[in-house]
């Protein structure tokens, strides 16, 4: 009996918490509506109204199940955070559902791959899409890029104990002030702040409202669907070009950079470990892949950039993308693979991750040609590396790469190209979006349904 109530204690908990994110859902994905309103279609609003207000509602009745309010544990907010995820991509895709009449399984792998910022779309031709649905898809990669959990936590739950295990479920764990709260209302400012500056940017560089507000949406957050069919390349801008590189790099970089950024003036930027190897790894990619496929230098840096940021922005279609050379579509897989800075939006290991297995590899090669009784440590940036720490990032990796065989492999049953199939899932469970062309409408369901639970 005790171990029920434990059970059924746990479950409410979880459902209280899991109510005030659903309730930040049902709201949020209101806001499409205003889109067309402006754009003077009306006749489709019910199909927001309707799964918004079931949302809504929802979340209210699990908010009331449980009043007690007991502290959140770190499991039940990982379980809190997974289906906060979940729900977020169901409840879009019954929007798209009955808005296009689209198969359910094409409209949730659509609505995960935005909320996650994989950017990878099923849709042959977005240019045909309502705004409201372009603009929903745009919103759900911005949210999602700082994640679904984080920004409702900020909004709607009071700060401390669960607030800061909430917080943690979503693998964050920078703190830009002493307590939890003051970290999420900066992490939000922060964005808010690159946000309406790269909008200002795109309608400076002449480009329509809507599609600074979408582009700036898409590439902060480091998702890089787009509502163009050619992706960035629609513009043909060399300045669009540079903004979106510029705004790739932002988002790719840890909140506590940018907040250390704003205190030092500047200083501390280049001294983080992450940006100097992000850098460091753009330059050498970029001179690498130019020598190798001759391409002008502004296309290779961008999807270099594009790669290593995980947003998933092109600026030349898949098909002409399938010609460059192995080791230079080799190179964008490892850059994919590692991702940018942890804290920040990108998906992929993340630098410190990578950097940190590293480390742990080097130091035990390092104690086993050692003589016995000798102390060796491994340190990034002067700060000692625990062993859990190395256990922790070994172990995500070696899982990451399992997933990643997985994927594959099953790409590999189905009969597609090796080499494309190895670079599309590396792309889709790194939350790139950066494809070869296999990606698309025609794949098998049992594949699309892999590929969202990989994303």
């Amino acid at each position: 009996m005790a171990s029920r109530k434990v059970v059924k204690n746990n479950l409410l908990i979880i459902f209280h918490y899991l109510g005030y994110i659903m309730q930040g859902l049902g709201i949020v994905l209101l806001s499409p509506i205003i889109v067309e309103l402006i754009y003077g279609d009306y006749r489709n609003t019910i199909y927001f109204l309707i799964p918004c207000l079931i949302s809504l509602i929802l979340g209210s009745i699990f908010i009331k199940s449980y009043k007690k309010h007991e502290k959140l544990k770190l499991r039940n907010a990982m379980i809190v955070s997974s289906l906060a995820w979940l729900w977020a991509s169901l409840i879009s895709a019954v929007i798209m559902v009955f808005y296009l009449n689209t198969p359910f399984i094409d409209a949730f792998f659509e609505n995960m791959s935005a909320w996650t910022g994989s950017g990878m779309t099923l849709f042959s031709n977005v240019e045909i899409l309502p705004y409201s649905i372009l603009f929903l898809r745009s919103l759900e990669q911005w949210i999602g890029g700082l994640g679904v959990v984080v920004i409702f936590v900020t909004v709607l739950i009071k700060s401390g104990t669960s607030a800061a295990r909430l917080y943690k479920s979503e693998a964050r764990e920078e703190k830009l002030a002493p307590n939890i709260g003051n970290t999420l209302k900066k992490s939000l400012e922060i964005y808010l702040i690159f946000t309406a500056f790269g909008i200002a940017l795109y309608i400076l560089a002449g480009l329509p409202i809507f599609d600074s507000v979408n582009l700036t949406f898409t590439t902060i957050s480091t998702g890089g669907m787009s509502i163009k069919n050619a992706n960035v390349g629609f513009y043909h801008d060399n300045v669009v070009y540079i903004i979106t590189m510029f705004l790739m790099i932002l988002g790719a970089t840890s909140f506590t950079v940018h907040y250390k950024l704003i205190k030092t003036k500047g200083k501390s930027f280049i001294k983080d470990i992450q940006v100097q190897v992000m850098l460091s790894l753009i330059i050498l990619a970029s001179l690498g892949i130019i020598f190798l496929t001759r391409n002008e230098p502004i296309e290779t840096v961008f999807h270099v950039i594009s790669a290593i940021t995980t947003t998933g922005a092109n600026i030349s279609s898949p098909a002409y993308m399938s010609t460059w050379p192995s080791l230079s579509l080799l190179v964008l897989m490892a850059l994919m693979m590692i991702g940018g800075s942890s804290g920040s939006t990108v998906g992929a290991m993340k630098i410190i991750r990578v950097i940190t297995a590293i480390k742990g590899i080097r130091l035990n090669l390092t104690k086993l040609t050692s003589p016995q009784g000798r102390v060796l440590n491994a340190s990034i940036n002067g700060k000692k590396l625990k062993e859990s720490e190395i256990r922790e990032a070994t172990a995500y990796l070696f899982l990451y790469l399992v997933f990643l065989f997985f994927g594959w492999g099953l790409f590999l049953y189905f009969g597609y190209d090796p080499f494309q199939s190895l670079f599309d899932i590396i792309s889709t469970q790194g939350n790139v979006g950066l494809s070869l062309g296999i990606i698309g409408p025609q794949l098998p369901d049992i594949v699309k349904v892999a590929l969202t639970f990989l994303m």
